[in-house]
């Protein structure tokens, strides 16, 4: 989704290095290897050990794969002997091929083990979550990460369920919310928003993002830049709010302490490129799944001297 818009973005250089945090499927991967020259270099991850698989089908001498979550990419990086990258690509969220297998336990539409996983070689799957939590925090979950007004509703009618069997399947857990939320907006499932919260409660999606955004700007070279792109508020606020705070010049609680003027503040780290970026009618009728993606796009600025050396007094 938003390949092309995400791809141009990024200002591609031809013998630059290049990160894809969120492999899938390699739409973005080929596009951006599509723009490099002989030089030129890619490192794509993904935390999914198809998608892993599905890029063994890329030959390509510049591009590389790492079985890992993003949130772990500084030590990829160095691990690939990569130091700083011209540019870094999100496309967050749950992909196409895993939504539309069963096996996965992703979609309410078709079912399957209630599994919602990323990864199948690690964690706790939505079932045995679902299965033994406390009422409490199954209502927390679906109330915060679903943004469901029903979530108390829900939780206990979940609790309540499991007493009598154990949730294994995802048509399970789809019949279950919709008698209990009975009434959802024209057009949206009723188990929608559940199905959404527990798959980022099961994978800690917004913790993962949370975590990796502000490890990304060491990792960026000057002019370097960063595209994400989101699929709901809750991401979409998340790299909103970093991209802001990136931009206030000496952003730093030390140095707001001190008097400087602010034409001596150290100049932002980032600067945002353009406005938010959406999907076109025809990319939206082509994938309806598209509707919700927004695409945003910062640039590292020339500055080299981090806010943590500033309050060490040192001098670059």
């Amino acid at each position: 989704m938003l390949v092309e818009e995400a791809v141009a973005g990024l200002n591609v250089q031809a013998n630059g290095t290049y990160l894809d945090a969120t492999f899938g499927r390699g739409g973005h991967s080929r596009a951006l290897l599509t723009r490099l020259g002989p030089h030129g270099r890619l490192v794509a991850l993904d935390r999914d050990p198809e998608a892993v698989a599905a890029a063994a089908a890329i030959a390509d001498r510049r591009f590389e794969i790492r079985h890992s979550a993003f949130s772990a990419l500084p030590e990829v990086l160095a691990d690939a002997g990569i130091e700083r990258v011209d540019g870094m690509l999100f496309d967050l969220g749950v992909s196409t091929p895993q939504i539309d297998t069963a096996e996965r336990g992703f979609s309410f539409r078709t079912d399957g083990p209630l599994d919602m996983r990323m990864d199948t070689t690690r964690g706790i799957t939505a079932a045995r979550w679902l299965n033994e939590a406390d009422e409490r925090e199954i209502a927390e979950v679906i109330n915060g990460y679903g943004e469901e007004r029903f979530a108390k509703r829900i939780a206990r009618a979940i609790v309540a369920a499991r007493a009598q069997q154990p949730f294994t399947s995802t048509r399970q857990l789809g019949v279950l919310v919709a008698k209990a939320v009975g009434t959802r907006e024209p057009g949206q499932d009723p188990a929608t928003r559940t199905f959404q919260a527990v798959r980022i409660h099961v994978n800690q999606e917004l913790a993962e993002l949370e975590g990796v955004l502000p490890r990304t700007i060491p990792l960026l070279n000057p002019r370097g830049r960063i595209a994400v792109i989101s699929f709901h508020s809750l991401e979409d606020r998340i790299v909103k709010q970093f991209f802001r705070a990136a931009e206030e010049p000496g952003n730093d609680p030390a140095l707001k302490r001190l008097p400087i003027r602010a034409r001596d503040l150290p100049q932002p780290l980032l600067v945002r490129i353009g406005r938010a970026i959406k999907p076109g009618p025809a990319e939206v009728a082509r994938n309806p799944r598209a509707r919700s993606a927004v695409l945003r796009i910062a640039e590292r600025t020339e500055t080299a001297i981090a806010a943590p050396a500033a309050r060490r007094g040192r001098r670059h």
